[in-house]
């Protein structure tokens, strides 16, 4: 085992005098007052190691005992992963005691004692490879696959396979044997690397399936497809974190992970006292059941934040190893970006752009390339859908960190202060944000498929009205009401139509909340029809107060359930009243 000693600390980023071999990204302990603290190698330059601390530093001297460990940061996935709430280094927090986590004080991150039901899913005899499934047994509502370890180079035969039983994580649950008589124990843990995409699938053209996730302002305007990749940036207070919340709540997926990177204590206190009360409309358990929770507070430790996002993502590449559909949900990039910038920083590296390292485009579409959808070994297919939220400073959408990850991520959904000060939630700004998935014929092919023939042309088509609606307002607002033509309140009136039944959004309404795309193809018909239509119209008051009695008619729909009496009773009225104005 290599060894070493401090050399000299800045912060959280230390020097070591090794006396062996040491790793990138290895994981080594620096021994202070009989504790131990985790840290990891970031900078090798011969004999001289560079590691940032996981912990705080205070109290660490010169000459302090170093242990190098040989391995990489790792995580330990097995049954039990899910309602857990871990920090960066997937410490399960409720394992802790007291108010604040102590140095040096590892919880393990799965029950060791628990028994699972296993089911084999293979016979003695049997020919596997690495990610291939050996048995499962029953977590929550899902069935866990036990897997051949991804680290199995080559195929091996199934030696032993334990019978259907109860077993506890620990014991062996199958033998493998190579082609050279090596025989390999499994057992129901895995170790997987956090900072390298483990991958043993065969890859496949993108399928272009939405995923819905109940926000009529993303699902309808700017889709997310399956193993997608979005982010939200807006400045403080836009609503970055509810709409996360709300798409947890309400996505079309099988697992939700949550990862607080830096987010302050009140927000990851309401995931923590609300989700375990939520139900889930998707089983109709508690939302807790299907969710993990990876919690950074903006307090923490540097290096632990810049730990936790890769956690989240390793928890959720495993889940998708299974053939689940996994969201992730990351808040916030912008924290996890200037932890990279501090430790760059401490390293006395060449600043890039408001001195965030300069290889930061390349470390965040690194990361971002780990979602995506994959098919398995045996045909059956899995995604991990990743969406970042970016908090820039005073809303800069020009900075470098949501200038970095635009260029990688596929959705762009911009929040904006000015939407956000009118109550118009959520704030999505409808002409800025975009989803590059409405150009891929793959998603169009979906479209046409399952949602309605010609649905791509007519979301184009909404969002040519809101543009124009967009011009209509800026010459109203410059010239005056009565100075423009009637023809320009209509047009900016067709748009604000789209915008308060489309685009905004009731959170906190039991129906509301939640949008299926049937409803979502449904309503955006009903609008587009108005948008269509034309009327006569004596002056722009009489156009004002026509559209505003629409409008209210059309967001009683939205808060009846769909096709309900009161939803068609709310539809009738509507038609009968556009008839009047109809030309």
């Amino acid at each position: 085992m290599t060894k070493g000693k401090v050399t000299s600390i800045i912060a959280n980023l230390i020097t070591v005098e090794v006396d062996g071999t040491v790793g990138q990204n290895e994981i080594c302990y620096i021994l202070h007052n009989q504790v131990r603290l985790m840290s990891e190698v970031i900078k090798i330059i011969g004999k001289t190691a560079y590691i940032q601390v996981f912990e705080s530093t205070r109290g660490i001297k010169i000459g302090s005992d170093v242990e190098f460990t040989g391995q990489m940061l790792e995580l330990t996935l097995g049954p039990g992963l899910l309602s857990r709430n871990y920090d960066g280094l997937q410490n399960d927090l409720d394992k802790l005691t007291g108010n604040f986590l102590k140095r040096g004080e590892y919880a393990y991150p799965l029950d060791e004692k628990k028994k699972y039901d296993f089911k084999p899913l293979v016979s003695e005899g049997d020919m596997l490879q690495a990610a291939d499934w050996l048995g499962e047994v029953k977590e929550n509502w899902i069935d866990h696959k036990i897997m051949v370890p991804f680290k199995y180079e080559g195929k091996g035969k199934v030696k032993s396979i334990a019978a259907e039983g109860s077993y506890t994580i620990n014991e062996t649950v199958a033998v493998l044997e190579d082609e050279n008589g090596q025989t390999t124990e499994v057992t129901m843990v895995q170790k997987w690397p956090v900072k390298v995409a483990v991958t043993q699938y065969r890859n496949k053209p993108r399928p272009g399936i939405l995923l819905q996730t109940g926000v009529r302002a993303i699902d309808t305007f700017n889709p997310m497809t399956e193993g997608g990749t979005g982010f939200i940036p807006g400045p403080f207070g836009a609503g970055k974190t509810v709409l996360q919340h709300a798409i947890a709540k309400n996505a079309d997926a099988d697992l939700i992970i949550v990862t607080a990177c830096g987010e302050r204590a009140n927000e990851v206190v309401e995931i923590f006292t609300e989700f375990p009360e939520l139900e889930d409309p998707r089983t109709g358990r508690k939302l807790q059941e299907r969710t993990t929770i990876v919690c950074n507070t903006s307090n923490m430790p540097v290096a632990a934040r810049e730990a936790s996002v890769y956690v989240g993502m390793t928890l959720a590449e495993y889940y998708r190893a299974m053939g689940l559909k996994v969201l992730l949900l990351a808040d916030s990039t912008s924290r996890w970006a200037q932890a990279l910038r501090e430790m760059s920083n401490r390293l006395e590296e060449l600043p890039g752009p408001d001195a965030f390292p300069m290889d930061l485009s390349a470390i965040i579409a690194n990361f971002y390339a780990r979602a995506g959808y994959v098919v398995l070994n045996n045909g059956s297919s899995g995604s991990v859908t990743f969406i970042g939220t970016v908090s820039p400073a005073g809303g800069n959408l020009k900075e470098p960190v949501t200038e970095s990850t635009r260029k990688v991520a596929r959705c762009f959904y911009a929040l904006a202060q000015k939407r956000a000060d009118a109550k118009r939630y959520p704030a999505i700004e409808p002409i800025d944000s975009y989803s590059k998935y409405l150009e891929y014929p793959e998603f169009d092919r979906f479209a046409e498929d399952n949602i309605c023939k010609g649905w791509v042309a007519m979301v184009q088509k909404s969002k040519d009205f809101v543009r124009r609606g967009a011009e209509a307002y800026d010459q109203i607002n410059i010239l005056g009401d009565d100075a423009v033509p009637i023809d320009y309140h209509v047009q900016y009136w067709k748009s604000e139509v789209i915008d308060f039944i489309i685009l905004q959004q009731d959170a906190f309404d039991d129906i509301d909340q939640n949008s299926p795309i049937k409803r979502q193809r449904y309503m955006l018909e009903k609008v587009l029809f108005i948008c269509d239509s034309e009327f006569d119209f004596q002056d722009f008051e009489e156009v004002s107060s026509f559209f505003k009695k629409a409008i209210n008619l059309l967001k009683q729909m939205n808060y009846s359930r769909f096709e309900s009496d009161e939803f068609v009773n709310y539809e009738k009225e509507l038609d009968a009243f556009l008839t009047e104005k109809k030309i």
